[in-house]
C-alpha cells in the first residue's frame, strides 16, 4: 500500500460493497454466483444477518508501524501452507483491494463459475501454475484489470486519492485451514482449523485481535463475499 515504494499505482478501491460488485461481476464473476455483503459488526447478532454461506472475508484494516513491525517479524519466519493455496504478491501501489478478491476468486476456483473467456477466465487459467511473483507481474502488466480498477475506484462515495495508509487483505478456508493472505507478506499466515460453514467466525475471531491492537483506529471494515442463494443447490 501506501508504505510500498511501488514503481506502479493505482488509486486505491472504496471498501464498499457496491464498488467491489462492479469490479467482480464486470470481470467475468458470474451474477448469480456470489457478491460482496457488508459486515456490520463482530458481534453473534451481527453475523448472523450476513448472507450465507461466506466463501470468503475481507479486512480494511489501518497500516501503522505496529502493524508494520509484526509484518516483518511474520516475514523472517517461514512458514509452510498446503499447495492448494492461491497466493499472490503486490507489487502495485494500492492494489490491494483488487489483490484480496483475486485472491478470494483464486481460491473459489471449484466453487463459483466466470464467464467463458472473461477477464477472470484468462487470469486464472493462465496463473494457475505460476509462483506468487509470476502471478504479481502477470497483473501489473495487465491494461485490462488496471482500467477496471481504476474505474471502480472512481465510482465510490469518497474522492479517490492515492495517499491512503489503509490497507485490504482476504480471509479463505483452504483445505481444513483458515488462511490470511496479504501480498505484502511473504507467504499466506495459517489461523487454524477452518470449514466453510465456520469461515465467518474463524475469521472474525482474528479480525478482533488485529482490531485490539489498533484501539484508537476506526479505521477498519469487513466485507463478505456471499454466495449468491439462487446459484446455490
Amino acid at each position: 500500500m501506501a508504505t510500498l515504494d511501488e514503481a506502479k499505482r493505482w488509486l486505491p478501491l472504496e471498501a464498499n460493497p457496491e464498488v467491489l460488485n462492479q469490479l467482480l461481476w464486470g470481470l467475468g464473476l458470474s451474477l448469480d454466483q456470489a457478491e460482496c455483503c457488508d459486515v456490520f459488526g463482530l458481534d453473534e447478532e451481527l453475523l448472523e444477518m450476513v448472507p450465507k454461506p461466506v466463501l470468503s472475508v475481507l479486512f480494511l484494516y489501518p497500516l501503522t508501524a505496529k502493524s508494520e513491525e509484526e509484518r516483518l517479524q511474520q516475514d523472517k519466519e517461514k512458514k509452510d501452507y498446503s499447495s492448494k493455496v492461491y497466493f499472490m504478491k503486490q507489487t502495485v501501489g494500492n492494489a490491494c483491494g483488487t489483490i484480496g478478491l483475486l485472491h478470494a476468486l483464486g481460491n473459489l476456483t471449484s466453487e463459483v463459475k466466470f464467464a467463458e473467456g472473461s477477464f477472470f477466465d484468462k487470469f486464472f487459467k493462465s496463473t494457475a501454475s505460476m509462483d506468487p511473483m509470476q502471478r504479481a507481474v502477470f497483473l501489473e502488466n495487465s491494461r485490462e484489470m488496471e482500467v477496471a480498477h481504476s474505474v471502480a475506484a472512481t465510482a465510490g462515495d469518497t474522492l479517490a486519492s492515492d495517499n491512503v495508509d489503509t490497507h485490504f487483505i482476504c480471509f479463505s478456508c483452504v483445505d481444513g485451514e483458515l488462511y490470511e493472505l496479504d501480498g505484502r507478506k511473504s507467504g499466506p499466515i495459517s489461523h487454524g482449523p477452518c470449514s466453510p460453514s465456520t469461515l465467518l467466525r474463524d475469521a472474525t475471531k482474528v479480525i478482533q485481535s488485529m482490531i485490539q491492537k489498533n484501539p484508537d483506529s476506526f479505521n477498519f471494515n469487513v466485507i463478505a463475499l456471499s454466495k449468491k442463494s439462487t446459484g446455490w443447490h
